[in-house]
């Protein structure tokens, strides 16, 4: 077993694999940017040492810089978490000619993935389905017009590099194409440094529903079912639950082989998720992400196996001790991210401070959190603050238990996303599981934020959930198939209630604005423990 890992990533992901550590008996080794001194990502480590400035580009992104660390400190592995250099081939590579172990699969397989032509293409190659599209990149306006007639419109250009919706653009209609080839390779330049794109044909109402794989170094590769991801914002996923409502015993088998298949074709080590999308019970090769997931908890409660301690034995060298017949699923489970965000104001990312965390509790509720009471929410990092998941024997017991945590969530000092997800659960077409990507378009923000004079009467009326019919309307569950409903308004007169106190998530979970008395976050020590770094003295938490 690997004896110590430097982790090279903040934020919850963070605590998450110091944890998964810990329990092996592993040190964890945490990093942090001058920004995150006091996260909770660096007391949870058995140590912590800064790596620069606030901006990622200075710190998290500075590969050399890790490997260097991790070396000095004689630590044997580094383990990326996702985002930041988790899906670099230069950088597995880097870690390995360094002699340490990249918890992760190989470089090769990370760079055939990475290219998303290329994995088109070998998924092709391997006999899996894809997207009807091209395989190669577009070299110019031309060859998309030429492409998109004979594929037929829409189409949608993708990055070849990259994903999460950069350099992304549907395209209805040919005179639009021109402009969306320019307007998609500028985006992926600037996103990935790389501006090449491709196109494929745009299913017009497909669910996306992805496959957890686990594969070792002799040569086994599993499936653990699929997650549905359908709850999108821009091709940001926002609630995953697992198993997918839809899917079938056969289609789950079929998806899962189908996921097996794809992932030997390059020779996969580790966790990683291959993604797919569902429609009609037809189902296309979407992309591979060769990391750990960010949804991944709900997998591992309803497999009851634990992804990042598998990630461990398997870059250790462990072989995986179960076959496919031995997995099983019990429950269902469900997440929601909870971000820095305003769903109000559009999603305009918020910044602050922390100043109250209340958390859920009770059975099935899990709290996977990069935040605590005192923290700084800024614009450095991803707006992920943490993640809320239940699990429950069906779906109906889930959604339940989700909507019942979301209001025992108290977040004060910073807009957060929970109330979009209790309306969400609340809602009647994700209660009967009829979901697909296509159901955030009809329901932006600006239709359902509605903003009432004077702000501070918007904020009240956002909050409260008083007997005025107008208001009642607007907080319930509404008569179109959006998932925010369209039409009701709020009725201002109505907005001079009193929020209580298990009716928070559904205004913005008790959220207050402005800061909150300064002073350590509770429950942190950082001063007291062994290894861990001393808050600056002039630092006011």
């Amino acid at each position: 077993m690997i004896g110590s890992v430097l982790i090279a990533n903040r934020g919850e992901i963070a605590v998450r694999i110091a944890r998964g550590a810990r329990e092996l008996g592993i040190r964890a080794i945490a990093v942090y940017s001058e920004a995150d001194r006091l996260a909770p990502h660096v007391l949870e480590a058995d140590e912590a040492h800064c790596i620069g400035p606030a901006p990622s580009a200075a710190s998290y992104l500075r590969g050399d810089a890790l490997i260097e660390l991790a070396s000095s400190l004689g630590a044997e592995a580094i383990h990326p978490g996702y985002g930041f250099l988790a899906e670099r081939a230069d950088f597995a590579q880097a870690v390995e000619d360094a002699g340490l172990v990249f918890v992760g699969p190989k470089a090769s397989t990370i760079a055939a993935m990475g290219d998303k032509t290329e994995a088109r293409r070998r998924m092709e190659e391997a006999g899996v389905p894809i997207v009807p599209g091209l395989t190669e990149a577009l070299a110019d306006p031309e060859q998309a017009e030429q492409a998109a007639e004979e594929i037929g419109f829409p189409v949608l250009l993708k990055a070849s590099a990259g994903g999460g919706g950069k350099g992304m653009r549907i395209v209805s209609e040919p005179a639009e194409l021109r402009r969306a080839f320019e307007a998609a390779s500028r985006e992926a330049l600037g996103a990935f440094g790389d501006g090449s794109v491709y196109l494929e044909r745009y299913l017009q109402r497909p669910r996306h529903v992805e496959i957890q794989v686990l594969g070792d170094a002799h040569g086994r590769v599993v499936h653990l079912a699929e997650r549905e991801c359908s709850i999108q914002r821009r091709h940001q996923k926002l609630v995953e639950e697992a198993p997918s409502p839809v899917l079938t015993p056969d289609e789950r088998a079929r998806m899962g082989e189908t996921a097996v298949r794809a992932a030997e074709a390059v020779d996969y080590r580790g966790a990683g998720t291959v993604e797919f999308l569902y429609q009609d019970g037809a189902f296309f090769f979407l992309e591979m992400n060769t990391r750990l997931q960010v949804e991944h908890p709900v997998t591992e409660l309803v497999t009851g196996i634990d992804l990042v301690e598998w990630q461990f034995r398997v870059a250790s060298g462990e072989a995986l001790p179960f076959e496919q017949s031995d997995i099983s699923l019990t429950g269902h489970a469900i997440e929601c991210r909870i971000t820095s965000e305003d769903p109000q104001g559009g999603f305009l990312p918020s910044t602050g401070t922390v100043t109250q965390l209340e958390l859920p509790s009770g059975a099935g509720v899990r709290w996977d959190g990069g935040v605590v009471e005192g923290s700084e929410v800024g614009l450095h990092y991803d707006p992920l603050l943490a993640k809320l998941i239940v699990h429950a024997p069906t779906r109906a017991a889930a959604v339940s238990r989700m909507s019942r945590a979301l209001d025992e969530l108290v977040i004060s000092g910073v807009e957060t996303s929970a109330a979009f997800h209790k309306r969400v659960m609340e809602h009647e077409a994700f209660r009967s599981g009829d979901l697909s990507r296509s159901m955030w378009s009809c329901c932006r923000p600006t239709r359902w934020a509605t903003r009432c004079s004077p702000p501070s009467s918007r904020r009240r009326c956002w909050r409260t959930r008083s007997a005025e019919p107008g208001l009642r309307e607007w907080v319930g569950a509404p008569a179109s198939r959006c998932l925010l409903g369209a039409e009701a308004r709020p009725d201002p007169a109505s907005s001079d209630g009193r929020a209580r106190r298990g009716d928070r998530a559904r205004r913005g979970v008790g959220r207050r604005r402005g800061g909150g008395p300064a002073g350590r976050p509770r429950g942190l020590r950082s001063q007291d423990r062994p290894g861990r770094p001393s808050p600056h003295p002039d630092r006011q938490v």
